[in-house]
């Protein structure tokens, strides 16, 4: 028999009652270290006074108006990142997924109004996850996602991550774009090379393509920099973010170049709850606190004594662990034992990881843990080689 919510998870059976900083509390009492932040979402931890504060405050005022009217919070945080980015216009979504479509939509008008309605495919690559609509599982490309959901949507062309001769060789009359993640973050927290960023955009300027960035998990401060390609110094035309933008309160933003954005004019795209006042609230609040002075230098070493820390343990325990990859406080550990065994023995230890593609185990822990919480994780890590070793 069905279950009342949709069996779509592979749950748990754990439920959490409450959170504190990088803490779950479960109902039976338990705490648990999270380092998985709901997917890269809580970045600031739970329950952080600043974020309760800016919602509460909103929730006494006013929730929902719909985008007929201006929205003084949405102005703020646009105007914000706008100044922090290389972006001119932000378009606000609900989720990843929905400023993925955006900026899909965007690449495809953009083409279109100027003279090239051939233009509709895009670029990406293999490795890449971008959302589960029915466009971004065929950006994404993945066969177990794509499996059972009929013909996939026309107009996406994958190559090699990293092989600069097959991404040219992908491109033709009938290409708009090119949408790639500066880190990988489903398909194994895998950086990309900034020398290949480089190439996308050289080849994208060549042929009159658009860049769109992926930075729904990569970006607002997971990296060390507010967004992720910020290490390679290549801009894009289209950048998409979600996730710890909006703290754990659901929130997605396309962020577009002045050429790019004016694509959309009015009545070409909308959402009804995108950028409503609760959620600008909580994103104003967000960027308060990653703006702060020395709060990303502070993102920069915690992550470099984290990553020292794994590195011995894996020197301990090489039959558990190959090696660690990433950038900033986004961490892969790529797993000799089965990712999963590996992550139900941190579980045990009451460390929350998150899996990912090939194997790897992903660390994606609040901004703002300290070394105290790096000691707690690295000990459970320590306790997991240990017990799962030969």
């Amino acid at each position: 028999m069905i279950t009342p919510v949709m069996p779509t998870y592979a749950r748990v059976d754990l439920v959490f009652a409450r959170g504190e900083g990088p803490y779950l509390i479960s109902e039976d009492g338990e705490r648990y270290l999270d380092f998985g932040c709901g997917i890269a979402v809580t970045s600031l931890g739970h329950a952080h006074p600043h974020l309760v504060a800016a919602l509460q405050d909103q929730a006494e005022r006013l929730w929902h108006t719909s985008n007929l009217y201006r929205i003084s919070g949405q102005e703020r945080l646009a105007e914000r990142l706008v100044a922090a980015s290389f972006a001119d216009s932000v378009f606000f979504a609900n989720s990843g997924g929905e400023a993925i479509e955006c900026a899909l939509k965007m690449a495809r008008r953009y083409q279109y109004l100027n003279g090239h309605p051939e233009r509709f495919r895009t670029i990406s690559f293999t490795g890449a996850f971008h959302g589960r609509t029915l466009a971004t599982i065929a950006a994404g490309g993945q066969a177990k996602h794509l499996e059972g959901f009929g013909p996939p949507v026309e107009g996406f062309d994958q190559v090699p991550l990293h092989d600069s001769n097959a991404l040219r060789a992908a491109i033709t009359g009938e290409t708009a774009a090119i949408i790639i993640e500066p880190v990988q973050g489903e398909g194994g927290i895998t950086p990309v090379d900034p020398q290949f960023l480089k190439a996308v955009r050289a080849a994208a300027d060549e042929f009159g393509l658009l860049v769109i960035y992926d930075e729904v998990q990569c970006g607002m401060g997971r990296t060390g920099k507010l967004f992720g390609h910020e290490w390679s110094g290549v801009a894009p035309d289209i950048m998409t973010i979600a996730k710890a933008l909006g703290g754990g309160i659901p929130i997605g933003a396309c962020l577009a170049t002045e050429k790019a954005a004016s694509a959309l004019t009015a009545g070409s795209h909308g959402s009804t709850f995108g950028g409503n006042p609760l959620s600008m609230a909580v994103g104003n609040a967000v960027l308060d606190v990653m703006q702060e002075e020395g709060f990303l230098e502070g993102v920069e070493r915690l992550a470099a004594r984290l990553n020292s820390e794994i590195e011995q343990v894996i020197a301990r325990h090489g039959d558990v662990f190959d090696h660690v990859r990433g950038l900033g406080l986004m961490m892969g550990i790529k797993s000799v034992a089965p990712v999963g065994d590996v992550i139900n023995a941190m579980r045990d230890h009451h460390v929350l990881a998150v899996p990912a593609g090939d194997n790897v185990m992903r660390f994606l822990p609040p901004l703002v843990i300290n070394d105290s919480h790096i000691a707690e994780a690295v000990a459970a890590l320590e306790a997991v080689g240990q017990e799962l070793g030969s």
